[in-house]
């Protein structure tokens, strides 16, 4: 599989190609042609779902066609937004050789462009995110976006006020909990973008039996990140030293190459500084897109402001079936995500052209609405963090959400947010220790 995704070299299977010199090697790109020489009628991600599927062996992947039937729309090429790609370490270590600057180096998204990553090691590299490929079990994955498929039947799209304008969601979506309780205080006590849930569900069977998966899978990821790609291999500040333990799944359902999501960063509100998300993807592949923020000087001398010069493209990471993606700490703050429109799309052969996508998230008690602050609106104040200056950029604060909601107008509450090191609420402690004498840490919850 790793010999796969980073695309390297080995000796060719001549069983099921072209007779090649002894000494002949195969790369990724030399796979995918031979699968299209071989099943012409599929197009290119379907080869390289079919690739990732078997770890790399053409010799299975061409099995596994051979009792597919493709449909019109598996012809179609994708244009440049699916395909294969060999390692960037090549190319920056060319790079490297070629200037002596090592930010020169590192800037492989550009202004404007698209930097398009396959290999995992390339996504940990370049982004706040880590990739898994064949997360699951095949039968588990495949139960579980049956389960799925089933229960998005009866999703809604989510309805709020953008610049005046009343818009709804794109694709569709609910919310699972475990318990009543939980249910109970979803339905409730939470707000989000200024207004309560209407649709909270209780978590289903197979939602249940892969979560243990994903809680190990992500905490084997977080803390494979701190000891690789953060300082002294210590966590950032504000990152919870505790275990992630998710204790709710939201689940969006695509439905068709438009259906997306712009670039925005996850609230924080009830899941506290350096949230870690865990994102299982099911069904359809689609392109998920990063960004970086980039914060706008104060002024430039003519007191307006101006964009950092130095601002980076997008990168987008290819997410197939069965794919594990972990947002890690320093992405809502420091990065934005979307769903980006598809041209066409490779229909899945038990999702057609759906794509499931549940996203595991670790709620704390110490951050219920019941303890944050309240604006005069008596609406729970959501928790922001600055990004657009560089004055006090980085810096948490609460404000009211409600001009969110259809016919409503936000009120003018600001608070600053107070965390510890360990991203545990400051400005009300005694209020939480004497609702919760024996969760005063802010440890989650199960």
């Amino acid at each position: 599989m790793e010999a796969f995704l980073k695309g390297r070299k080995r000796k060719l299977d001549t069983s099921s190609a072209p007779a090649q010199g002894e000494g002949d090697e195969e790369s990724t790109d030399m796979k995918l042609a031979m699968l299209s020489s071989l099943h012409p009628d599929f197009g290119q991600e379907a080869l390289l779902e079919a690739l990732l599927a078997h770890d790399g062996s053409v010799n299975a992947a061409a099995a596994s066609l051979a009792d597919a039937v493709p449909s019109p729309a598996k012809k179609h090429r994708f244009g440049g937004v699916v395909g294969s790609q060999t390692s960037l370490k090549l190319y920056a270590s060319r790079a490297t050789e070629q200037t002596t600057s090592p930010k020169k180096a590192k800037l492989l998204s550009k202004k404007g462009a698209t930097l398009h990553l396959y290999d995992p090691d390339d996504i940990a590299e370049h982004t706040p995110c880590s990739i898994v490929h064949n997360f699951l079990p095949s039968e588990l994955a495949n139960d579980l976006l049956r389960e799925m498929l089933q229960e998005s039947k009866s999703f809604e799209k989510i309805t709020f006020k953008l610049f005046d304008n009343v818009v709804s969601s794109p694709h569709t979506s609910t919310f699972y909990v475990e318990t009543d309780l939980e249910l109970h205080n979803q339905k409730y006590e939470y707000f989000y973008n200024g207004a309560k849930l209407t649709d909270v569900r209780k978590i289903t069977p197979q939602l249940l039996r892969v979560k243990p998966l994903v809680q190990e899978g992500v905490n084997r990821e977080i803390e494979n990140r701190i000891e690789t790609k953060y300082p002294g291999s210590q966590k950032l500040k504000f990152q919870s030293p505790d275990p992630w333990k998710p204790n709710a799944a939201f689940v969006n359902c695509y439905t068709g190459p438009q259906e997306n999501v712009g670039y925005h960063s996850d609230q924080l509100t009830y899941l506290g500084p350096r949230a870690v998300i865990g994102s299982l993807s099911l069904g359809v592949a689609r392109e998920f897109r990063v960004r970086r923020v980039v914060p706008k000087e104060a002024t430039d001398g003519n007191n307006k402001e101006k964009e950092n010069a130095d601002a980076e493209g997008q990168i987008a990471i290819h997410l197939p079936h069965n794919s594990l993606l972990v947002m890690h700490a320093e992405m809502q703050e420091e990065w934005k995500h979307s769903i980006a429109p598809a041209q066409a799309i490779d229909p899945h052969p038990i999702a057609g052209s759906r794509r499931i996508n549940i996203t595991y998230r670790d709620y704390k008690p110490s951050l219920h609405p019941k303890f944050t602050p309240r604006c005069k609106c008596n609406i729970p104040a959501v928790l922001k963090v600055v990004q657009k200056r560089k004055e006090n950029w980085g810096k948490y604060f609460w404000m009211c959400h409600r001009g969110y909601v259809p016919e409503k107008e936000n009120c003018s509450f600001f608070q600053w947010a107070e965390f510890d090191d360990d991203g545990n609420p400051t400005w009300d402690k005694t209020r939480y220790k004497k609702r919760h004498p024996t969760r005063a840490s802010g440890a989650s919850s199960s």
